[in-house]
């Protein structure tokens, strides 16, 4: 009979199989889909644990660096950084990240980009905020010596290109807080992208380029955020011939934004304030879903009968002035409307004074064709339900939405002390119940968000 060894009260072959090395017997692919998911440091330190690991490391697709993390009392991290993107072997590598928040480190940008693009880097992502202020600049020689990269994301940092870049495959741009040169840099960026597919941009400052011109053929989604409030002066231009996606949010202190061409146009975000001279709602005629954060005060509507045909699905913020005489233009002129909802964005507060004072909703003439055959679905979010106008508009759509499946308003809640109140408000309610509904199988529901 085969003897074991007891010690401590366990056997030593359990011993020996608790301390057995399964992980490095795993597959080498398993092993670098593993260590993809670990910060580069923790992949590098994993070299010591035996033979195997030893230049296991430098296979891995995808190294990540941020500046905070790495410090070491021997090398400085540029070194770290040069030594780890020399030492890699992998075929391709399919993302290097760079968080950077030393002005003096940033400095050697171009040896580690340089080093990527001879790598076949697929994704290069370049963080190079830092506190005092001072933005790097990116190498422009650098700008067309990758026939891989895909996908580039920028933060604080300078583009000064004279010429036209050449990054033939990159599908995706992204722009956060990036400062162009002039307006010729941005030009040449985005003409250097001919297959280019998605750009986010976010700015806070036009100082760099007062006319930001987007013009990408291949480009299909298309998010800018402009946070910049200053006096109106500069603005965009699109033209984008294949786009799908649109959003604008922000521009407080843009002057104007021209749509030139966007037929493919199938959906769009439209958040913006104080743009008075554009008909931006003009270049949005072929979409089927949009969302609208727009005042009738502030932006032109189409007045040469232009229907939005294609409209299947509306969003319109109620937090904007007159936001009720845009309701009617839309539900007249979207007759194959099937989705409408009526948002109240808590964050603007500075329209709630503007809610306090009675406002008159003129009806449309006609009823809409929207609601008498296809209007299916109705969502209104925070509800005034104290105020009789709102009411007006909530009753008008049930009393003619013969269509009409589902209808779901949500109020804010009230803290459940204040009997009085929810008893008035569940007085107003039922009473918005009580009326007459075009559609007799339309399941009416409230909420309180």
């Amino acid at each position: 009979m085969e003897q074991r060894c007891k010690i401590g009260g366990g056997s030593l072959r359990n011993r020996n199989a608790v301390n057995e090395d399964r992980i490095s017997e795993l597959p080498e692919d398993l092993l670098l889909h593993i260590l993809s998911s670990l910060s580069t440091e923790i992949v590098i330190a994993t070299s010591v644990l035996s033979k195997r690991w030893r230049s296991l490391w430098k296979m891995v697709p995808k190294l990540e660096f941020n500046f905070e993390d790495h410090k070491s009392e021997h090398h400085t991290v540029s070194e770290i950084v040069c030594r780890s993107l020399l030492s890699h072997k992998a075929p391709v590598l399919e993302s290097l990240s760079l968080v950077v928040r030393d002005e003096t480190e940033a400095l050697d940008i171009g040896i580690w980009v340089g080093i990527a693009f001879s790598r076949h880097v697929r994704k290069l992502v370049l963080d190079l905020w830092n506190e005092g202020g001072d933005l790097v600049k990116f190498p422009s020689v650098l700008c067309s010596c990758s026939n891989t990269l895909e996908v580039l994301i920028l933060e604080d940092i300078i583009l000064d290109l004279p010429s036209r870049v050449c990054f033939k495959s990159l599908r995706e741009l992204h722009l956060y807080r990036v400062d162009f040169k002039d307006e010729e840099s941005v030009s040449n960026l985005l003409c250097g992208c001919s297959s280019l597919q998605d750009l986010f941009v976010e700015r806070h400052s036009n100082v760099d380029a007062e006319t930001y011109t987007v013009a990408v053929p291949s480009l299909q989604r298309l998010s800018i955020e402009d946070d910049y409030r200053g006096d109106g002066d500069g603005g965009y231009v699109i033209n984008a011939p294949s786009l799908k996606y649109l959003k604008l949010k922000g521009f407080e202190g843009i002057e104007f934004c021209l749509i030139e061409n966007a037929p493919e146009l199938v959906e769009a975000i439209i958040d913006v304030s104080d743009i008075t001279n554009e008909n931006i709602l003009v270049s949005l005629i072929s979409a089927k879903r949009l969302s609208l954060s727009i005042s009738p005060l502030e932006i032109k509507y189409p007045t040469s009968g232009i229907i939005f045909n294609q409209l299947l699905s509306l969003e319109l913020s109620t937090s904007q002035r007159e936001w009720w005489n845009l309701l009617s233009l839309m539900l007249n002129d979207s007759p194959r409307l099937q989705t409408l909802k009526l948002i109240h964005h808590s964050r603007r507060f500075y329209i709630e004074k503007d809610c306090l004072v009675d406002w008159k909703w003129n009806q449309p003439n006609c009823v809409p064709e929207c609601l008498l055959f296809h209007l299916e679905t109705f969502v209104w979010t925070r509800y005034k339900w104290q105020r009789d106008d709102a009411k007006e508009v909530a009753t008008y759509i049930l009393k003619n939405a013969r269509r009409l499946k589902k209808a779901t308003i949500s109020t804010k809640p009230i803290n459940s002390k204040k009997v009085k109140k929810l008893e008035k408000r569940r007085e107003m309610l039922n009473e918005l119940a009580s009326e007459v509904k075009a559609s007799i199988s339309c399941q009416l529901v409230f909420e309180a968000d």
